[in-house]
């Protein structure tokens, strides 16, 4: 029996309404504000994302590890539109980190605040 599940992933960000707003527009759901500096990404399935303002935050450097990543997210997309998501995401302000091998399954890119996300063909 496990001990506890897991209730949300939470991202550390400098503006959590604007990278909840980011993810909303990738992932469905509608951003919340809770109080100042939290915005729960309501309604867009699969676990939960929550978003935190924090003072001084340092974007990971991927892959460097002075500011190494420290997680990221797989974000599934259909093989067939693969290129179309990657075209929608970097619209909406992701930026390319890995994604000049076409034949793999999986591009890299970082969201605005510089979480590192990958698009993953299922």
């Amino acid at each position: 029996m496990p001990l506890a599940k897991l209730g949300a992933v939470v991202l550390d960000c400098p503006d959590p309404l604007a990278l909840a707003t980011f993810y909303a527009a990738v992932l469905g759901g509608t951003p919340k504000a809770d109080d100042e500096g939290w915005v729960d990404l309501e309604g867009s399935g699969g676990t939960p994302l929550q978003f935190q303002a924090v003072p001084g935050y340092v974007a990971p450097q991927w892959p460097d590890q002075a500011h190494p990543q420290q997680f990221h997210l797989d974000l599934e997309v259909p093989r067939a539109e693969l290129d179309a998501a990657e075209k929608e995401v970097l619209a909406l302000g992701a930026t390319v980190l890995e994604a000049d091998d076409r034949t793999r399954s999986f591009r890299v890119y970082a969201d605005p605040a510089g979480h590192p996300f990958c698009l993953c063909a299922c």
